[in-house]
């Protein structure tokens, strides 16, 4: 008995009482005027009674309305906010505190053949940088080759600073002769697969400020943004780097 006492209150409270009362009271004036019983003022009044009825019925349906358009409303709000927090962002911006271990850790995760496109040589000066941005790469035995699209400018700093710190790499015969060409692009990026389902990540950063330094004459990055595999960017970079191979 107790269990069938919450249904049957859910369903008195569904039913429009509003209008029930305004059939009966219909139902009643007409009784009445059929019999001649009741003069025409009791009518008029009867009749006046169910359009108030009528009216506080469609005032109780409008709130009711108006209160279910605003929660409808909130619930895609909420809606809408939620697949934004599930939907990956396209690029997520590294800076300076963990710009070094994001970088070592895309290095290790590289495999096959990756493309270093325009970056600045001159982070290669330290030992210490050289160790984390490259030589992480290079020490992969993941990584089938590395391939150095650079302006001509560069080969002297190339010859300088990398030939001779790649000499004590294990790994250095993965490294091919650089491209040299007339770069003029103010973007540095490094392209490379990272699983072996053959997903394209890509480290972008560029050159002067603020993505980078200069510290005691030596450029460093100081903001990269780790474009993601499912970034159309992606295929932006590799288009810009096709549109160099083979230049001299």
């Amino acid at each position: 008995m107790s269990a069938r006492a919450p249904g049957l209150g859910r369903r008195l409270r569904t039913v429009d009482w509003e209008a029930i009362a305004g059939i009966t009271a219909a139902v009643l004036a007409l009784v009445l005027h059929l019999l001649h019983i009741a003069p025409e003022g009791v009518l008029l009044a009867i009749t006046l009674v169910i359009l108030a009825l009528m009216l506080i019925r469609d005032l109780h349906r409008e709130g009711r309305e108006e209160r279910m358009l605003a929660t409808a409303e909130r619930t895609e709000s909420l809606v809408e906010k939620l697949r934004a927090a599930l939907t990956p962002a396209d690029a997520v911006l590294v800076g300076s505190p963990r710009l070094r271990s994001a970088s070592e850790r895309f290095a290790r995760r590289a495999r096959g053949e990756m493309t270093w496109f325009n970056v600045c040589l001159r982070m290669f000066v330290r030992q210490e940088l050289f160790d984390t941005l490259l030589g992480s790469a290079v020490e992969n035995p993941a990584v089938t080759a590395i391939q150095f699209v650079l302006d001509a400018e560069e080969r002297p700093m190339w010859e300088a600073e990398v030939v001779p710190k790649l000499a004590a790499c294990s790994g250095r015969g993965k490294v091919r002769e650089p491209r040299w060409c007339q770069l003029r692009e103010t973007v540095s990026f490094i392209l490379s697969e990272t699983d072996a389902e053959g997903a394209v990540e890509a480290h972008l950063s560029f050159w002067g400020e603020p993505f980078m330094a200069r510290t005691a004459g030596v450029d460093v990055p100081r903001y990269i943004f780790h474009v993601q595999a499912h970034s159309e960017l992606i295929g932006r970079l590799v288009e810009l780097e096709r549109r160099y191979r083979g230049t001299t």
